[in-house]
């Protein structure tokens, strides 16, 4: 097929699940490709002689190469080309913002729309299970070495996972009660259905790796406890789960506050949690868009959106943002939050917002918003629920002296992840602050190697290359 013939084919939409009936739920809502509409979407593919999609991606996958298989319908080989680079491609294909990242590069989105490359991605791992084909090599034997792995999200499944095919054994300690770390706790179903997440969990436990959920490594063992346990080096990868508040009067005091890590994760934990039938969200970024969709799900059917800048401004995707109007979310852009509102018994009555318009740049690029003087209106709410960032909570490296950035993140050799404590290393949310699941791993990838090469005494850095990822992505 020539590259006129392959530029009028139009990219192929997945089947979705009505608006009116997946907001009673939580399953899935974007159902897979089925085989012919998998070939038709990779029959898109130019095969550029210079693949800038393989650049948009952190884990580096080589996205023609495997294209090029599954068009040539050689999808258990098309599989294993993408797992040359990424440990995790079910989860990968289905939670990456594609857009940004490998999608946002393609050379067909310059004129037109980019290659569904996420899409074909988790055709493949669909299609290995669908066709009980095995997902994961096998172990090497047992070096007699064993590291410790703090956190169970995308870098520390990572990290576990090259170390436990090396030989090494690996022992991951969870504070949540449930594995998956952010995946879990931080992504609904409807984007990540939970027998994705347990089987990386299967995985692991195949090669001897040993998961303990509810320890928390700084409270009930400390790092040093575990170097004295006899773990030969630490990989700590705790993610970022504690939200940023808003800083506005009435947020401390009030009942119906409540911040969109914590809300997701006690929801996506079983517990049942009452925010009433109006809630506001505030925020523009995937956390708030879950938050806001979860909401609806559990029985709340004024949603709110409050963000203060537009809505091609948002860091959400945008087919998060095309799923939550058709879900029948309001976005109120150019607005923020200024005072929380309550009743005598200090209850949340409604949000006092304020108008925003665009200035100058700031140091993201982006315009500033400004506040329109006098433009003060009220929402009334039952609650609100803040989803503006996280941070990183040090609960972990308690009673360990190591370096931190100014804000909060680990100090680490930008080639190695190594930490001021050299036995010790990070990635992840902790080092790069929220970000996606594919830098994560890329993260978990390189302190894997990093370990190992400490652990044989060899140089850290000879022949790494700088991260691409310590800086601005």
């Amino acid at each position: 097929m020539k590259p006129a013939e392959r530029m009028v084919i139009p990219r192929q939409n997945p089947q979705e699940l009505d608006p009116t009936e997946r907001i009673k739920n939580f399953k899935e809502v974007t159902a897979g490709y089925d085989e012919e509409t998998a070939i038709l979407e990779a029959q898109r593919c130019l095969q550029c002689k210079k693949p800038v999609c393989i650049d948009g991606c952190p884990i580096r996958n080589d996205i023609p190469g495997f294209i090029a298989l599954l068009r040539d319908e050689k999808f258990e080989e098309a599989y294993w080309k993408v797992r040359e680079t990424s440990t995790m491609p079910s989860v990968c294909s289905r939670v990456c913002p594609h857009e940004f990242q490998c999608e946002g590069s393609c050379l067909r989105g310059k004129k037109g729309e980019p290659v569904a490359i996420g899409m074909l991605e988790r055709y493949l791992t669909d299609w290995m299970v669908a066709n009980k084909k095995a997902m994961t090599k096998e172990c090497a034997l047992p070096n007699g070495r064993k590291v410790a792995i703090i956190g169970s999200g995308p870098a520390g499944i990572t990290a576990a996972h090259v170390l436990a095919h090396q030989g090494y054994k690996c022992t991951i300690y969870e504070a949540l009660p449930v594995f998956g770390g952010m995946l879990s706790v931080g992504i609904p179903h409807y984007r990540l259905p939970r027998d994705i997440i347990g089987a990386e969990l299967a995985a692991l436990k195949s090669c001897g790796v040993e998961i303990k959920l509810g320890v928390t490594i700084g409270k009930d063992k400390t790092l040093q406890e575990l170097r004295e346990d006899g773990y030969d080096s630490v990989f700590i990868g705790v993610g970022a789960h504690e939200g940023r508040k808003l800083g506005i009067e009435g947020e401390e005091t009030t009942q119906g506050v409540l911040h969109g890590v914590d809300y997701l994760r006690r929801v996506l934990t079983g517990e049942t949690v009452d925010i009433g039938k109006k809630v506001v969200v505030v925020g523009g970024g995937n956390v708030a868009i879950d938050v806001a969709r979860t909401a609806l799900r559990t029985g709340s059917d004024e949603v709110f959106i409050l963000y203060r800048r537009t809505k091609e401004e948002m860091p959400a995707s945008g087919s998060e943002i095309h799923h939550l109007e058709e879900e029948g979310v309001r976005v109120e852009i150019l607005a923020a939050p200024v005072k929380i509102l309550a009743d005598e018994k200090n209850q949340l009555t409604g949000v006092e917002c304020v108008r925003m318009e665009l200035g100058e740049p700031d140091e993201s690029g982006r315009r500033r918003p400004v506040v329109q003087e006098g433009s003060n209106f009220i929402i009334e709410a039952d609650s609100i629920i803040p989803a503006i960032s996280q941070k990183v909570q040090h609960e972990a490296d308690n009673g360990t002296d190591i370096k931190l950035e100014s804000w909060g993140t680990y100090t680490v050799n930008p080639r190695t992840l190594q930490t001021s404590v050299p036995w010790i290393f990070a990635g992840g949310d902790d080092v790069l602050g929220p970000q996606t699941a594919a830098k994560a791993i890329y993260q978990g990838k390189v302190a894997a190697e990093s370990m190992q090469r400490f652990m044989e005494k060899k140089d850290l850095e000879e022949g790494r290359e700088l991260s691409c990822y310590m800086v601005n992505w």
